[in-house]
């Protein structure tokens, strides 16, 4: 099963009829990392009237939380909150901080504005893929390498690391989905004259053809 989140934590600001609005956006795994975040946030801008805040964790997205935080019921948390199920992110939290410029929105302005401040910063950070996968190692003689990397090449594999000793190691880093085919394929190349040691499944990043860690 797979899912999306954001890359990196990161923010943006805009103004809106003299209110300044910051969204502030972290990738997160538990509800205590995000609670912390919100508190950052909050400890950054004291002097701000309101730090509205949403956050969705877990693959299931079974987790969901969102605060108006003193706005009207309804204009903050919850449109930060559809930002992030509309965009299908999960293991997120996103803080919408406002600097009160004494004019007033409406609730149909405020809703607005906070979405804003959520998709600015989700843009800002970026949204990444997140796989199942497991680490795939190759053992081969030196005199088939040329092989693998043809194999690997013409199937788009991506090979992310090579260690070179009496034999020669292959890492990949490989989606759960497909181990099968490239066992398969990669044993037929070289008439079984290899090793394979799966790891453990766990989650990866996805970029194009090739899955990485990202702590």
């Amino acid at each position: 099963m797979s899912y999306f989140t954001v890359k990196k934590e990161a923010s943006a600001e805009f103004e809106e009829k003299k209110s300044v609005f910051i969204g502030h956006v972290k990738r997160v795994h538990n509800e205590e990392e995000a609670k912390e975040f919100i508190n950052k946030v909050k400890g950054l801008h004291k002097e701000a009237r309101h730090n509205v805040y949403a956050y969705i964790i877990g693959v299931n997205k079974g987790v969901q939380r969102y605060s108006d935080d003193g706005e009207p019921q309804g204009t903050g948390g919850i449109p930060v909150l559809e930002v992030l199920k509309k965009s299908d992110l999960t293991d997120i939290v996103v803080v919408v901080t406002r600097y009160f410029g004494g004019i007033l929105l409406g609730t149909g302005g405020l809703a607005r504005a906070y979405s804003k401040g959520a998709s600015l910063a989700i843009g800002e950070s970026g949204v990444v893929e997140k796989v199942l996968g497991v680490p795939f190692k190759i053992t081969i003689d030196y005199d088939l390498l040329g092989k693998i990397q043809y194999v690997c090449s013409t199937n788009q594999w991506h090979i992310e690391d090579t260690l070179y000793t009496d034999k020669v190691e292959i890492l990949m880093y490989c989606e759960t989905t497909k181990i099968k085919e490239i066992s398969n394929t990669l044993t037929e190349s070289t008439n079984g004259k290899l090793a394979i040691n799966e790891g453990d499944e766990a989650y990866f990043f996805k970029q194009e053809n090739r899955l990485y860690v990202v702590d």
